[in-house]
């Protein structure tokens, strides 16, 4: 656990449910002084006589660690055997292992059968949870508790960015994202809290991009990034995943461009050019990716070949026309010019993302489609329906790029809106908003007659209870509204120049903080209908700059204070 990391005590918030012979379950709603006492006073008595006792808790949101059991008296002052359940949902504390609802421990241990001592404590392991539901095992058997408590672990960092306007469902998106991303901020940069505990390369793409509107600076993002160059040796892939490879690259280029962190860059040098090395062999003859290993882009798309080909074949350009930059940075010239080439040659070559949102916005992105037409024709269609909670944010960089800023909050609202209208307080590893017609709420035992948001549905590797209700590749609109709503883009590495160009469609207001790494800057934009007024703060070494010729709807006027 880094020095940053901070252990906070949550009582629950919620009796959900009780069953057999349970006394006073109100009472572990209260927050105590934490401690044993030799008393039975304003205890919850569990007592097993023919029904079996039991509780269910809710915490109030999404959790990051442990749960503690106090307890006071037993039968015989003996060790009591009960089983100790943590859920993202209250579906998932309720549940089995296995089964149709394909409840597991993969990653951290949520389900187990253990004995708590009389007159002290327990403590289960480590995983992300919201409920937690507690049975007493044994017949004839009685246990006191004088409380449960979530033991939070976090890091404990400051929220510099910020995002408010006239739309509450948009800044509810946005600080979900945020919260979403520092919970998965431990001691690596987490795919989820409780599946997977595991540093994606590729998941963390979007993570990196949230982290740098809403924390800024955070070390959790270059040990993450140099674990998985540590432990892949060339030729392997990242991950086992081509396309993972690629997505180092990228997160590096988006991270020295926020940081400005050349010495930091340097680092990477040898594993880079080795690398490209073998990237330079993945392009074919006619320009085409030729991609080996797990050909990969998200899972939704997974049985589309063709639209993979189209995806893989933009992030390789894209990592290319990047690796060029860093290049030149790294002082190799003739390297760089070798990726140019290589960019050039891909560039006459033009797939078909045949039906993919998640291809055709990679094309948009690498520059081989066209913004507005590809929106049009296959982005903006049916809505938020075949997107992806990984790839929706390029879906909404490539609707940006095409000015379809109202669509896109459309999208925002819908999708991430819809999890919301759930019970959710993270982002999923996947949606579909065709689940939610007769889907009950996460933070509800499901009715019969309604479907389990949690455990009817999901797919390849997150069917049922094992998808993870916290995933970090979930939060890419939080990045988004502050990148293109605020509209604050960076025109020089570390921030030294930055363009202020708000893209505010329908909202008739925004305010908010964007953090660099030379301080924070303050932005308050309003939308007067023919022109948006803008007021900006920023800390000394910072220009502004805007340019009114690239404004579309409206002219700005912009006051810019030094603070």
């Amino acid at each position: 656990m880094s020095n940053e990391h901070k252990i906070e005590y949550i009582a629950p918030t919620r009796l959900v449910w009780q069953s057999g012979n349970v006394y006073n379950p109100e009472l572990l709603l209260q927050t105590d002084n934490g401690h044993i006492v030799f008393s039975n006073s304003n205890v919850c008595r569990m007592q097993n006589h023919g029904d079996i006792a039991s509780i269910l808790l809710d915490f109030g949101r999404e959790l990051h660690g442990s749960v503690q059991l106090r307890v006071t008296d037993t039968t015989d002052n003996k060790p009591v055997r009960i089983r100790i359940r943590l859920g993202e949902s209250v579906s998932e504390a309720m549940s089995e292992l296995g089964g149709k609802g394909n409840a597991t421990n993969d990653h951290a241990i949520r389900d187990q059968m253990v004995k708590v001592p009389w007159m002290g404590s327990f403590q289960t392991s480590q995983s992300g949870f919201r409920f937690v539901r507690i049975d007493i095992l044994d017949s004839d058997t009685f246990l006191c508790l004088a409380g449960v408590q979530a033991l939070f672990v976090f890091r404990d960092i400051p929220y510099r960015g910020s995002f408010s306007c006239n739309d509450e469902r948009l800044n509810s998106v946005w600080s979900t994202g945020a919260y979403t991303v520092h919970l998965n901020m431990q001691e690596y940069l987490w795919d989820g809290i409780k599946r997977d505990r595991l540093v994606w390369v590729g998941d963390i793409h979007p993570e990196i991009m949230t982290i740098n509107s809403v924390f800024g600076f955070n070390k959790v993002v270059p040990e993450s990034l140099d674990l998985m160059r540590d432990t892949t040796e060339l030729p392997e892939w990242m991950n086992g995943i081509s396309s993972y490879s690629l997505w180092w690259i990228l997160a590096h280029h988006c991270w020295f461009q926020y940081s400005a962190d050349l010495n930091y860059l340097m680092q990477q040098k040898d594993y880079l050019l080795s690398l490209l090395e073998i990237l330079f062999q993945c392009v074919g003859k006619d320009g085409g990716e030729t991609l080996t290993g797990h050909r990969f882009l998200d899972w939704p798309s997974s049985s589309n070949k063709i639209a993979i080909h189209a995806g893989l074949h933009s992030l390789l350009l894209m990592a290319l026309d990047r690796s060029a930059e860093l290049c030149e940075l790294l002082g190799d010239a003739d390297m760089a010019g070798k990726c140019t080439a290589y960019v050039k040659l891909m560039r006459d070559y033009i797939p078909d993302p045949n039906g993919s949102k998640q291809a055709g916005a990679l094309m948009v992105l690498a520059g081989i489609a066209d913004a507005r037409e590809m929106t049009q024709r296959l982005l903006q269609i049916d809505g938020c329906r075949n997107m992806s909670t990984f790839y929706g944010y390029y879906v909404l960089q490539a609707m940006a790029r095409a000015g379809a800023i109202d669509k896109a909050l459309d999208i925002i609202n819908r999708y991430w809106g819809g999890m919301l209208d759930l019970g959710a307080t993270t982002f999923w590893e996947e949606f579909n908003i065709d689940w939610t017609e007769n889907a009950a709420r996460i933070d509800e035992i499901t009715p019969p007659e309604k479907k389990d948001i949690h455990a009817d549905f999901g797919e390849y590797c997150y069917k049922g209870l094992r998808q993870s209700l916290c995933h970090g590749w979930a939060s890419g609109p939080t990045a988004w509204l502050s990148e293109h709503i605020l509209g604050i883009k960076p025109l020089e590495v570390g921030f030294k120049k930055v363009e202020v160009r708000p893209k505010l469609g329908r909202l008739k207001w925004v305010e908010g903080v964007f953090p660099t790494c030379l301080g924070d800057i303050k932005v308050q934009h309003e939308n007067k209908g023919s022109k948006v007024v803008t007021d900006i703060q920023v800390p000394p070494g910072i220009e502004v700059v805007s340019n009114e010729s690239k404004a579309t709807t409206y002219k700005d006027v912009i006051n810019v204070e030094t603070v």
